[in-house]
């Protein structure tokens, strides 16, 4: 045996949490590039899971990793390249990266997307709890499970963001989401107010995880009436997605959306309290995407037509109405089209690429705000079949010691697969 697996397996008996990340290293082994530049030290990488099953988390914002950044969340399926049906099930489980990558079957769900999945992820304030959409009979839920105990409990209302306490939630309708955009809403049953262009029944949710107890606070008639709709068109049809919790729990955004008959599609971001009151309409021209809070005041949001810009960029917003004072962040460096993410401290950004050049690579990337530079984690090709609603992004997630990136990506002819990235050494870097 190679003295330095000796060494860590000894080491492993006194202090296994210290010499995991060690013992991950050895496995690695991928070149990270530099944009504009040499070659930068090692980000090695490595699979997490393998076929035939394909294994993937969805969305960037959750937590993936458990508080001890042991376990490892995934939802595994049989099948690829179509939209889920009603009946499809979705496996949920946990990795362990002290244990070979030991696979634990958690539960399943019939209430799944591909870019999001079932909502899985680890209760916030919680080390021990998890929860997930699922479906019961023609009504969406949330299951909140001990994984040690097994002690379990249902929600008789889906989650879509989860308060930093992990004690409430904010939800959209998931029935108005399939209806106007499958791939982010769930199969099942069907959206009762389709007909209605911007109904006053349904929107915005806040759901008590304590006691199950929902409250509409923002409907979609009520948002569809707020303020100037940038092209407006009598037979647009109105809708929420993409909900977050800012970090002290006090505000969340959520993206109002509206299609044109001809499909297309235009979003303005508005923040609100929790109990929807306060509602500032962030970004009022139409054009806003993927996002992040940098902190409980500022959101970091890809955007067009600001300051001069005709093309998608990313801009940090004050929240307040219209954005405030606006700044451009990682012009021509930090993509605009990726999942954003800040590491603590917002020192770097996290960030990745859909599919570029003919060889369709997608690139996770970590972005240095003080000096401007971004150091490419990896190349990962995504082939031509994975495409539209079953796409693969990467969707970079952070472990909770900001030391390793998980992804979403296809692996060989094994489909999609977690992959892990060590980042310690880029981050010694700068």
């Amino acid at each position: 045996m190679h003295q330095t697996t000796v060494c860590l397996v000894r080491a492993w008996r006194v202090a296994p949490w210290a010499c995991l990340g060690a013992m991950l290293l050895l496995v690695f082994g991928l070149q990270a590039t530099v944009t504009g530049g040499e070659p930068a030290s090692l980000a090695p990488s490595r699979v997490l899971t393998r076929g035939p099953l394909h294994h993937w988390f969805g969305y960037y914002d959750k937590f993936q990793f458990d508080p001890t950044d042991r376990y490892v969340l995934s939802m595994q399926v049989d099948f690829e390249h179509r939209s889920p049906e009603p009946d499809d099930v979705v496996k949920v489980g946990m990795i362990d990266l002290a244990d070979n990558d030991r696979w634990t079957e958690l539960g399943e769900s019939r209430a799944w997307n591909w870019q999001q999945g079932c909502m899985l992820q680890w209760r916030p304030g919680s080390n021990t709890e998890v929860l997930w959409n699922d479906r019961m009979g023609d009504r969406f839920v949330c299951h909140i499970l001990d994984v040690f105990t097994g002690k379990k409990r249902t929600i008789p209302h889906p989650v879509y963001s989860v308060s930093p306490d992990g004690k409430s939630a904010v939800t959209a309708d998931f029935r108005r989401i399939q209806d106007v955009r499958p791939g982010y809403g769930y199969a099942g049953p069907a959206d009762p107010y389709a007909a209605d262009l911007a109904p006053a029944q349904t929107g915005l949710f806040h759901v008590d995880l304590e006691t199950g107890e929902a409250k509409l606070i923002i409907s979609i008639q009520q948002i569809a009436e707020m303020g100037e709709i940038p092209k407006p068109d009598p037979a647009v049809k109105h809708y929420f997605n993409h909900l977050l919790y800012n970090p002290d729990g006090t505000r969340f955004i959520a993206l109002h959306r509206w299609q044109y008959p001809d499909g297309s599609r235009l979003t303005r971001m508005i923040t609100a309290n929790p109990d929807g009151s306060d509602i500032r309409i962030v970004i009022p021209n139409g054009y806003a995407s993927h996002f992040i809070w940098r902190d409980p005041h500022h959101i970091l949001s890809q955007s067009r037509n600001w300051l001069g810009e005709d093309r998608w960029a990313n801009f940090l917003f004050e929240d307040k109405p219209g954005g405030g004072e606006v700044a451009q962040i990682g012009k021509d460096v930090l993509d605009g089209g990726g999942h954003l993410l800040y590491l603590p401290g917002n020192e770097w950004i996290l960030n990745d690429t859909y599919p570029k050049t003919a060889q369709r690579l997608q690139t996770p990337h970590l972005y240095h705000v003080a000096s401007g530079r971004r150091i490419d984690l990896g190349h990962f090709h995504l082939p031509a079949e994975y495409k539209g609603e079953w796409r693969v992004d990467t969707h970079p997630r952070l472990n909770r010691a900001a030391e390793f990136v998980c992804i979403d990506a296809p692996y060989r002819d094994e489909g999609r697969q977690l992959h892990l990235i060590d980042i310690r050494q880029v981050l010694r870097q700068q």
